[in-house]
């Protein structure tokens, strides 16, 4: 029998609104059904005491919902919450507590972050510090079979969320969020990430948890930012879904990859956020990349005090720039490139007219020769940064649509240095597979320069070379 999903509610900054936000709730419970849950981040409670807190407080009225919401974010209302470790404020309001981790009887596994970042010595109640962080994550990831928790709740947006993502309007999220709390979403990956606090809507594009073909695949997170209840501005506070426990929920449909799904936001270049797991950065390349023989044995690394670690008896000597062998016809370095060929310095690229055929037709093209040839030619989603898929000087074969989609292989060896040739210049495509082979295009140095001279010259207007 399949698991039922529970159907729970979150929402923004309540400011002691209550009553609009339960009549909210019981008008959407009556339209569509009882909902199990609802989950309040941001600031539950007003700057200035409230008498419609009194009437829920007595009992006068009573939450249509069972209702869980986070700490206070100023000194203002600290004093609606007595006990660090949570308690009940009300018939049907719960207060979470400071920090913790919250597991219902259906499995469901929410995590809570009350309060705002603060790096003071002394934190103040409505605050949390780096290490109320850190114990957060050591509470949870010391489990071996940690793969992530169901719901995080903050009140603070989570430092640079909006990297690779759509745009989050007027919130600079360079700027605004807590670098905590972005450190925390890195090691917890949450299924659902909820905050407040900013009086904006903003549902994010899901990001993934993991690299693209060099981890296992990991489920996606949503975050969502909710607006202040009752705002004039009618932006959305409230947000309805619905949620398996991932526990209960089988492997390969928990890992499954929504169609929009992004990068991971905290992960710049490889590298998470600062109290994020940090990636060493790695070692500086040649200035030269050969992609022609790659059978060749890489030599060890040597460490700077000689030769497998033992001192060396002679000064070090200051590195010489590398030196590129003559064979490398790309490298503007080599002795032997012909650089009257060279229209723009920048990525190696073929420019190729291809205004009369589909773009479907140019995938179908590439897939299909790479199977042809038994090359594995991956389809990676349309907002991989490709810089977190190969690493700095690993050896691939990329290919990018005009829709987005892009394929990708990562090059090992034996792999044919025309292949992207062959297939543009295949009958699927331009219909010239006489120039499949450039030995077969070689024409005089003096045409050459002249097509060179004019290609140059119609490129002009995009090459961002040229930018200031």
């Amino acid at each position: 029998m399949a698991q039922k999903p529970l159907r729970l509610l979150a929402c923004g900054d309540v400011e002691g609104k209550f009553d609009v936000l339960f009549n909210r709730v019981r008008a959407i419970q009556k339209k569509s059904g009882n909902f199990d849950l609802l989950l309040c981040v941001g600031n539950f409670f007003g700057s200035t005491p409230s008498a419609e807190w009194e009437e829920y407080k007595t009992g006068i009225k009573k939450a249509p919902i069972q209702t869980y919401v986070l700490g206070a974010n100023s000194k203002e209302t600290v004093e609606y919450f007595q006990d660090a470790d949570g308690c009940e404020l009300a018939e049907n309001i719960t207060y979470l507590g400071r920090k913790g981790v919250f597991t219902g009887t259906s499995g469901l596994q929410i995590v809570y972050l009350s309060g705002t970042e603060s790096l003071n010595e002394l934190v103040p109640g409505y605050s949390f510090s780096p290490k109320d962080v850190s114990s957060l994550r050591t509470m949870l990831c010391s489990a071996s079979q940690f793969k992530g928790v169901d719901i995080l709740l903050t009140s603070p947006w989570p430092k640079d969320v909006g990297n690779f993502g759509n745009s989050s309007g007027e919130v600079d999220t360079k700027k605004c969020g807590s670098a905590l709390v972005s450190s925390l979403a890195v090691v917890l990956k949450p299924r659902y990430h909820f905050a407040a606090l900013e009086k904006t809507y903003y549902e994010r594009l899901p990001y993934r948890n993991h690299i693209v073909l060099q981890e296992n695949a990991q489920h996606a997170t949503r975050f969502i930012a909710l607006a202040n209840v009752g705002n004039p501005d009618k932006k959305k506070y409230l947000y309805a879904f619905s949620i398996i426990p991932m526990k209960l929920m089988d492997a390969a449909e928990l890992v499954k990859q929504p169609p929009d799904v992004t990068e991971n936001p905290y992960r710049k270049s490889g590298k998470d956020t600062t109290i994020g797991k940090q990636t060493p950065a790695p070692e500086e390349e040649s200035a030269c990349q050969f992609f022609f023989d790659l059978n060749e044995k890489q030599g060890r690394k040597r460490s700077s005090t000689g030769r497998d670690g033992k001192s060396s008896p002679h000064p070090k000597q200051p590195c010489k720039p590398p030196q590129p062998p003559g064979s490398c016809w790309f490298c503007l370095a080599s002795p032997e490139v012909e650089k009257h060929l060279v229209v723009s310095v920048g990525t190696h690229v073929i420019p190729v007219p291809l205004s009369c055929c589909a773009t479907d037709d140019i995938k179908d093209a590439f897939i299909s020769q790479a199977q042809e040839q038994q090359i594995e030619l991956l389809e990676i989603p349309e907002h991989s940064d490709i810089k977190q898929i190969a690493q700095p000087g690993a050896a691939y074969f990329y290919v990018e649509l005009d829709t987005g989609e892009k394929l990708f292989h990562r090059i090992k060896k034996n792999f044919p240095l025309q292949f992207g040739r062959e297939v543009l210049a295949s009958e699927a495509i331009l219909n010239i597979p006489d120039k499949s082979d450039w030995r077969q295009c070689q024409i005089s140095k003096e045409e050459e320069e002249t097509l060179a001279r004019r290609f140059r010259k119609d490129f002009e207007p995009f090459d961002f070379t040229l930018d200031n």
